[in-house]
């Protein structure tokens, strides 16, 4: 769990307790990776952007920010299981809400674009945590449950765990949304609405958009018998592209460049430079 979360395990042993208080609570330990600093950091965001948050939105983030510290209290007394039921619920409100109150504008797209890159990194992580298992693993079954995609693989498949089965519905189908596949060709579609390009008489103009684009057509065309093969090096791959596709974006629309101003006016003025957002 840890390992797929990105958290640095602590040195000594963690039972249910420790591990939920880490993944769950902790503001400091995890590097920013716990519920409550996604919780307190997405509320921040939105604090900062309220012209083009909706009010249905900041409401949703604000009152489950404020209900953070009683439902921590609760969840040792009672155990974690209702702070995360909770946790969840927000989550499928915050999307319901973003879906039905948010304008089709440049803003939703990045949201967008940011939540299928997102979901590429951890559908490759839970993977990658499984690489080696058995075929018949059961082990398997938690992955699928943890994308949320137990009940629509077995309706897919007619009830058969396969291990082959469960890899090529995680990366290849085209109808599930956190599929791999369709998460890069949702990716790809948003961040060809930002780029907006339509007379462009070449291919991708922008190195995400080359990125995803790869990405995208390596998975399309690829064998399903060969999917297990050589796994652990695809998901690897997968997960560069991520990495890369967030610092291209962050390069082409978050970039920073340097100013140059004037320190102390007097005799002594002297030329510095500083970092300051284009």
């Amino acid at each position: 769990l840890l390992r797929v979360l990105g958290i640095d395990p602590p040195d000594h042993d963690l039972d249910v307790w420790s591990l939920t208080d880490l993944v769950a609570f902790s503001t400091n330990a995890s590097g920013g990776c716990s519920i409550v600093d996604a919780i307190t950091a997405a509320r921040e965001n939105a604090k900062s952007a309220r012209e083009v948050t909706s009010s249905e939105i900041w409401e949703c983030l604000n009152t489950t920010y404020h209900a953070l510290a009683e439902r921590e209290r609760a969840a040792k007394r009672l155990g974690p299981h209702e702070f995360l039921a909770f946790i969840e619920g927000r989550a499928a409100m915050f999307a319901g809400l973003a879906d039905s109150t948010l304008s089709r504008d440049d803003g939703y797209r990045f949201m967008l674009l940011g939540r299928a890159i997102e979901r590429v990194d951890m559908t490759v992580r839970l993977l990658l945590s499984r690489v080696g298992d058995s075929a018949s693993s059961p082990a398997w079954v938690t992955l699928l449950r943890s994308a949320g995609a137990h009940d629509t693989y077995l309706r897919t498949y007619r009830g058969v765990l396969d291990a082959g089965r469960v890899v090529q519905f995680m990366l290849l189908d085209r109808l599930f949304p956190r599929s791999v596949f369709y998460s890069l060709r949702l990716a790809e579609d948003n961040l060809d609405e930002l780029v907006h390009s339509p007379q462009s008489r070449i291919g991708a103009t922008a190195e995400a958009q080359r990125l995803l684009g790869k990405a995208r057509s390596e998975l399309e065309f690829v064998q399903p018998g060969v999917l297990l093969e050589s796994l652990d090096s695809r998901l690897a791959g997968l997960q560069r592209t991520c990495r890369d596709v967030g610092e291209a974006l962050s390069l082409q629309y978050f970039h920073v460049t340097p100013w140059v101003a004037w320190s102390d006016a007097g005799q002594g003025a002297r030329l510095v430079g500083r970092q300051g957002e284009n």
